[in-house]
């Protein structure tokens, strides 16, 4: 799973991006307007949502990110000093027992376009329609 978060401003309105992938093969897009967070909750905010809809597709995941803070708190090098992203943590903490096996892996940005990609045109869905928070 590529995931990624987008924030225009930080904190500012922020979206997700996630793509799954099965032997290179993509087999789910998905984009989601999130609100105002800061750049590190929507990376967080897209970790949950990536869990959250993989459950059904497969027990073992690597997840693949360009949010060096993200992986590095995930794969326990770094603590967690943000009480959101603490909290994000716990959902994400409970949500990591439905499966088998989970890797984190950093990857550069030029990498993650996909996900990126995905998070800015769910951003610039929700800007277009006019709809503001």
């Amino acid at each position: 799973m590529h995931i990624d978060g987008a924030s225009r401003g930080n904190p500012g309105l922020s979206a997700i991006g996630i793509i799954i992938k099965e032997n290179d093969i993509v087999i789910k897009e998905y984009g989601e307007f999130i609100g105002v967070k800061t750049n590190n909750q929507a990376e967080y905010e897209a970790l949950r949502r990536a869990l959250e809809i993989c459950t059904d597709i497969d027990k073992e995941v690597n997840i693949l990110s360009d949010s060096e803070l993200l992986i590095n708190q995930r794969n326990q090098k770094y603590r967690i000093r943000s009480q959101e992203l603490k909290i994000l943590s716990r959902e994400i903490a409970s949500l990591e027992k439905n499966y088998d096996k989970i890797t984190y892996r950093h990857i550069p940005r030029s990498k993650n376009s996909q996900a990126d990609y995905m998070a800015n045109k769910a951003l610039d869905k929700h800007l277009s329609t006019g709809a503001s928070e």
